[in-house]
């Protein structure tokens, strides 16, 4: 994986200027630190850091290719899972290849295809090819939004990079936030609206879309989408072809030539990752499959389960690490190195966002680097499965909004006088109603399969997005590549369409993929109760915010405080977050964890110099 930037402008003469696109790729260093690169034009400047995964000599980027008389030039972060086969189509046409790395792919395959190459490829990406000739910028994220790609489009320029911390290394661009940045921060952070980077002037490219910049302006079209389409196959052929699926999503993104581990929870997802990969190392002869779990110094003696988290992990982990004899690494967090790094994963994210749920993956994959380089991970099952909640239950399924998120009245209390009428409840459900309207259906189905796609598309497009967000960055920022083979589009295509009653087999939250997985993972794996990512519930952590909050409220030139009703703010930190009465998001943020959004939210403004307009 790498980090790209780049700054376009098709009437001026930017060579000159080089320097500026240098500081934007140098400030992506943690996504690339093995190399740098730089392509220099009259009208285009790129850059790029990178992390060798594969083909150390042959994948350097920036990377140019002549046809005729074109010239093309890609900066890419990514990996596609499907390079064997689409270099084998590309030879046939007539090409030659002087390297077997994927960017070399993937600039080939634009050659000859042009846009249409989004259609030939599976993978994680965000990249942009630059035509010298015909002065177009190509930009494309990938179907799910693994990869991030930000950019900035002022007058004749376009400014681009895969974190906004380097395009606020641009001169021209201000770390402003208007209304609608505050709407999005306090209405449904720390998710975004998609397309949405929260500053005035920076906006994301959605997933599976791709964007043209030439001397017409700017572009965007969505390339790949969700398709309704009635699911003809029984229950047998359906749980094979999903078993097919994964096992072959897994195994396709095992390819390196970097040390490869998996994140293990002992939890459905990341227990099968583990499994099949660890029966592919044996098959090719690799040595054992590292794994690695997360956990909270004295954590077991405070755990308390819950509907959400009704056993810790510790059992779950040691089970299928004697299942399957991987290298085990257990990382255990500090409670107060925890709520120290709430402002590295800050400058990580350059947004407040999951709080120590971030902070805590930070820490993790810190501890991951020392030993490898790119790691599975199993985020998206819940999302693409039915794993959460508010999938069986009743009041989640019915509820008129995002059912992560339910808590905008108990939000809006929080806000500074000056802020109260800012149209917050208005805002949240114009971003819900906008998302429902888009749902691709089935004429004539049910109300409660109409309603089931609508919450799938909405975990899909929302939020599945956070946290592959969190993922990328936390990872990122420690030089760690982590894939997340059920984001296949594949998966993801056949799964929207299996009606309700067979992705929750048995009644059974992800039943479906349980019943797919049998004969993989052992019977007592595959039945455990659905647990989220793992938190602390040490009180030495919620002690700690508490302290770090106070300080804040207490100092007049803390920036927050022209955001919050500051008493509000203080019956929430003197209550441990328990007079907040509902969760922030999703089902992790409560109590002290909406003190660390807090806290993360001053970080923001105070190391970005926010200016609110």
């Amino acid at each position: 994986m790498c980090g790209i930037t780049g700054w376009i402008d098709n009437k001026t003469d930017i060579r000159d200027r080089v320097d500026i696109v240098e500081n934007m790729a140098d400030s992506l260093n943690n996504r690339g630190p093995d190399s740098s690169g730089l392509y220099r034009s009259k009208n285009a400047l790129l850059g790029h850091r990178r992390l060798t995964i594969v083909d150390p000599e042959g994948g350097i980027q920036p990377m140019t290719r002549k046809i005729e008389d074109k010239e093309y030039t890609i900066v890419y972060n990514g990996e596609l899972y499907n390079t064997d086969e689409v270099r084998n189509e590309l030879k046939e046409k007539g090409h030659k290849f002087r390297s077997y790395s994927d960017t070399e792919v993937l600039l080939i395959s634009y050659i000859e295809w042009g846009e249409e190459c989004l259609n030939k490829i599976n993978g994680i990406f965000a990249f942009c090819i630059w035509d010298e000739k015909d002065k177009k910028a190509f930009l494309a994220r990938d179907p799910l939004g693994v990869k991030p790609l930000f950019y900035v489009c002022k007058g004749d320029s376009l400014i681009f990079a895969s974190e906004i911390k380097a395009i606020l290394k641009h001169p021209s661009v201000r770390p402003i936030v208007d209304q609608t940045g505050l709407l999005e921060m306090f209405g449904l952070g720390p998710a975004r609206s998609l397309g949405n980077g929260v500053f005035k002037e920076i906006k994301e490219i959605p997933p599976a879309h791709r964007l043209v910049f030439d001397y017409r302006g700017i572009q965007i079209r969505k390339y790949w989408d969700l398709e309704a389409k009635p699911h003809l196959d029984d229950l047998d052929t359906t749980t094979e072809h999903i078993r097919e699926l994964v096992v072959d999503a897994i195994e396709r993104q095992l390819v390196s030539d970097v040390p490869v581990c998996t994140f293990l929870s002992g939890g459905l997802d990341s227990s099968a990752i583990s499994v099949v990969a660890s029966e592919a190392f044996k098959r090719r002869g690799k040595e054992n499959l590292n794994t690695f779990s997360i956990d909270y110094e004295d954590n077991d003696k405070y755990f308390i389960a819950s509907e959400f988290q009704p056993d810790s992990d510790k059992y779950w982990v040691k089970r299928v690490v004697d299942y399957i004899g991987s290298t085990h690494h257990n990382i255990n967090i500090n409670n107060i190195e925890l709520a120290e790094s709430l402002e590295r994963a800050v400058l990580a994210r350059d947004l407040p966002g999951m709080a120590d749920i971030d902070s805590s993956l930070y820490l993790f994959c810190k501890e991951v680097r020392k030993r490898a380089t790119v790691a599975l991970s199993g985020e998206c099952a819940d999302e693409i499965f039915g794993g959460y909640p508010w999938y069986t239950r009743e009041e989640d399924i019915n509820a008129n909004t995002f059912p992560w998120s339910k808590s905008v009245n108990e939000r809006k209390k929080i806000l500074a006088k000056d802020l109260k009428d800012i149209p917050l409840k208005e805002y949240v459900e114009s971003k819900y109603q906008e998302t429902i309207k888009s749902v691709p259906k089935l004429k004539g189905e049910s109300a409660e399969d109409k309603r089931m796609r609508e919450l799938f598309y909405l975990n899909i497009k929302w939020f599945m997005v956070t946290l592959l967000n969190r993922k990328d960055r936390m990872s990122m920022s420690n030089s760690l590549e982590v894939r997340v083979p059920y984001a296949d589009y594949r998966i993801v295509e056949y799964a929207y369409n299996i009606p309700r009653q067979l992705k929750l087999y048995g009644g059974r939250e992800k039943g479906l993929l349980r019943r797919a997985l049998k004969g993989i993972l052992p019977e007592d794996v595959i039945n455990r109760k659905k647990s989220p990512y793992p938190k602390t519930h040490h009180p030495q952590y919620t002690k700690e915010v508490q302290t770090k909050m106070k300080k804040i409220l207490e100092d007049k030139k803390s920036p927050i405080l022209q955001l919050i009703d500051r008493n509000e703010v203080m019956n929430i930190v003197d209550t441990g977050g328990r007079a907040f009465k509902k969760p922030w998001f999703g089902q992790l943020m409560t109590g002290p964890q909406l003190i660390a959004y807090l806290i993360q939210l001053d970080i923001w403004m105070k190391e970005y110099k926010v200016v609110i307009e």
